[in-house]
């Protein structure tokens, strides 16, 4: 099946809003993206028109979206654009959503830390009681490294 996929880049423009479904957990908000363009003649930037977008994040992506993202943050989104109709108070509306497959902040406006998320490990991946004596080793979970601050940006 063809699907069209985006990069698109732009600012949060909701609340990241999370929930569990039977599914997995979603993660949606709102992305607002603004064209600029140079204007050779007056030697500055315009803004265009903004387009908003429905962006939802499924499963790991989405719980670490809820918890990294707020309003305003500059975004860098990836996924398959879906385009919607719907009949609204007797009018039809178009609707353009982003099933998000991989998002991040836009460093090429600021510096992030990134923070490596902690696995559960799983019943079928934990060793057994048996194999842990048979071995003589235990189990252990590697703590996350201590969140380091965001490094000075060099201009």
């Amino acid at each position: 099946m063809n699907e069209t996929t985006v990069t698109l880049v732009g600012n949060v423009a909701t609340g990241v809003e999370y929930r569990e479904t039977p599914m997995g957990g979603v993660a949606r908000f709102r992305f607002a993206v603004t064209a600029r363009r140079w204007l050779r003649e007056q030697a500055a930037w315009a803004d265009g028109g903004t387009s908003f977008y429905t962006v939802s994040a499924w499963r790991a992506l989405g719980a670490n979206l809820a918890a990294s993202v707020t309003v305003g943050d500059p975004l860098v989104v990836h996924g398959r654009l879906r385009v919607r109709e719907e009949e609204r108070d007797g009018r039809r509306k178009t609707f353009v959503d982003v099933d998000a497959v991989a998002a991040g902040h836009d460093l090429s406006r600021g510096t992030a830390a990134f923070r490596r998320a902690v696995r559960p490990v799983a019943a079928a991946e934990r060793p057994s009681d048996d194999a842990q004596s048979q071995s003589g080793m235990e189990a252990s979970v590697t703590p996350a490294p201590p969140s380091v601050e965001a490094p000075t940006p060099v201009f």
